[in-house]
């Protein structure tokens, strides 16, 4: 019932147990710039984490301070809601094995509150492949437990192609969309947006910055597919200027197409395959990104920067330390990948 196709299902599982460094690592932009040259005096804060959920911990994250600080300076965080939130699971086989997903609501509750994440800053996308994991029902429960939680959502066919949130003085316009869906059309479909690159003018009339959250290209490669790259080309075309991608659960590179900016892929937030993966899947990423709140350069993305974590076993759930904080061997390793994907060099 899923769209996957055979060539990705095929490669799996050994990408998962060795992520791939394969692929076109032409016209890649550095891991910070400035893009604004006076910096403006107002700025607006987004920053943009990856997948979520409590598939690899059984209880809440811990969270470095610094972590936490940099997330609690946002105006608006945002992020994947990998998991149905359910008290229970509707496909308990399902989810024992770990091929559906499911978090409760306090656990969320209390990641957020351990990431320092508000909830009225907080932005979660539910466009993509896992939210029907738990059924038409589950799905129905998710978002009435977001709701209690004051958490607002993007990705729904029901809020239209472009969904409007303020950041601060700012408004900014969010398309979310999924290329995968793991159950049947139909029912998914009517539920979770699959629109690519599709949204009418007037949509965006009014918004101060279009910014395209598409859940797309194949899991555990860190260099987007050539079609991922022509979608996002697409995208940039239609108007987005920002483009921040999930579904590979790695850190994929960041790209400039025009005054576009695109970061390909963050990896995971939280852990959404198994407890224990090889170590570069467990590389996450967050993508912080300032704009202009100045009259003149209103919406234009002034300076943006990837800030790099790694997701650490403690017992029965993660423990997320930036990789400054690492030591011997594993922070060598972490340094050589990132610097394959990130080339401090790229222009």
């Amino acid at each position: 019932m899923s769209n996957y196709p055979l060539a990705y299902k095929l490669s799996w599982l050994p990408r998962l147990l060795r992520p791939s460094l394969a692929g076109d690592r032409s016209g890649l932009a550095a891991p910070a710039a400035n893009l604004l040259d006076p910096q403006p005096m107002r700025k607006v804060r987004l920053a943009f984490v990856g997948d979520i959920s409590a598939v690899a911990n059984r209880d809440a994250p811990e969270c470095d301070p610094a972590i936490a600080a940099l997330l609690s300076s946002a105006d608006l965080v945002v992020g994947n809601c990998e998991s149905p939130i359910v008290e229970r699971p509707y496909a308990v086989a399902g989810t024992w094995l770990g091929t559906h997903h499911a978090m409760s609501e306090r656990f969320l509750a209390d990641a957020l509150a351990t990431a320092g994440i508000e909830r009225d800053r907080l932005v979660l996308s539910l466009a993509n492949n896992h939210m029907l994991d738990q059924g038409i029902a589950g799905f129905e429960e998710t978002l009435a437990a977001l709701s209690r939680l004051g958490i607002r959502t993007i990705g729904t066919v029901a809020g239209g192609p472009v969904q409007r949130h303020s950041a601060g003085p700012l408004t900014i316009g969010f398309a979310a969309f999924t290329l995968w869906r793991n159950t049947n059309a139909v029912s998914f479909e009517a539920r979770i947006s699959m629109r690519a690159a599709e949204w009418p003018s007037d949509a965006v009339a009014g918004i101060d910055l279009t910014c395209a959250v598409p859940h797309w290209d194949w899991e555990f490669r860190h260099f987007p597919r050539p079609a991922t790259r022509a979608l996002a080309g697409r995208l940039a075309d239609q108007g987005a200027g920002l483009i921040v991608g999930h579904h590979a659960h790695v850190v994929q590179p960041i790209g400039r197409i025009g005054g576009s900016v695109i970061a390909y892929g963050l990896g995971d937030f939280l852990g959404t395959a198994f407890a224990r993966l090889p170590w570069p899947a467990r590389v996450g990423s967050i993508f912080v990104v300032d704009v202009s709140a100045d009259p003149a350069t209103r919406g234009a993305i002034a300076a943006y920067k990837m800030h790099f974590f790694m997701r650490l076993r403690a017992g029965s759930h993660e423990r997320l330390v930036p990789v400054e904080a690492l030591d011997g061997a594993l922070k060598q390793r972490v340094a050589v990948r990132l610097e394959a994907i990130f080339p401090t060099s790229a222009a």
